[in-house]
């Protein structure tokens, strides 16, 4: 028989792959941890109490009140059969809770570096969009500052004439004259040419 090759592409994502790469999914490690806090949540409940004390009660009356061949546990004895599963119980159920307790404890730590993480963003952010309000507020005040109004740029324009009416007023330098600034002599109008 020959052998199957299969063509991998190795731009897909590992999970993606077809063949021999493609691996099976792991079996949650987490199954234990869930079955744990189940337990804690179950025994933390009134029904849990109140289906615990009517098994007492029914092994209780079962041992006193059935025939003496039904019996399995000793009244004369104190019960030890029970003690001994309530003691049982109670030496797996301890050990539950706090297997429980410490993945919540897990997940709380996780959750306050989470929020810890987003409230040092929520940080950063509002202190960027405080300095951008106070550049806007600066920015907003120095053109507010340089508004010219039609007041001042006539002010403006009346103080330039002042200082330009003192250079009119002295002698300009003799310049070579253009002769179509010069007033023309006059010459005689056109007219009908005599041939």
């Amino acid at each position: 028989m020959m052998a199957r090759t299969q063509k991998v592409n190795l731009e897909d994502p590992r999970g993606r792959r077809a063949g021999v790469l493609t691996r099976t999914p792991a079996p949650s490690r987490d199954r234990f941890g869930r079955f744990t806090e189940w337990v804690a949540r179950a025994m933390g409940t009134p029904m849990f109490l109140l289906i615990l004390s009517l098994f007492c009660v029914g092994w209780i009356m079962w041992n006193t009140l059935a025939p003496e061949a039904w019996r399995f546990d000793s009244q004369t004895y104190g019960f030890t059969v029970l003690t001994l599963v309530l003691s049982l119980q109670a030496s797996y159920a301890a050990p539950l809770i706090l297997l429980a307790q410490n993945r919540q404890d897990d997940r709380d730590r996780v959750q306050i570096e989470q929020d810890r993480q987003r409230a040092e963003r929520n940080l950063a952010d509002t202190e960027y969009l405080a300095r951008e309000v106070v550049a806007l507020r600066m920015a907003m005040t120095d053109v507010s500052d340089q508004v010219l109004t039609r007041d001042v740029l006539r002010q403006e324009l009346y103080a330039l004439l002042e200082e330009l009416a003192p250079v009119e007023a002295s002698p300009a330098p003799t310049a070579p004259t253009d002769p179509s600034s010069t007033p023309a002599k006059s010459q005689p109008a056109p007219g009908p040419s005599a041939r």
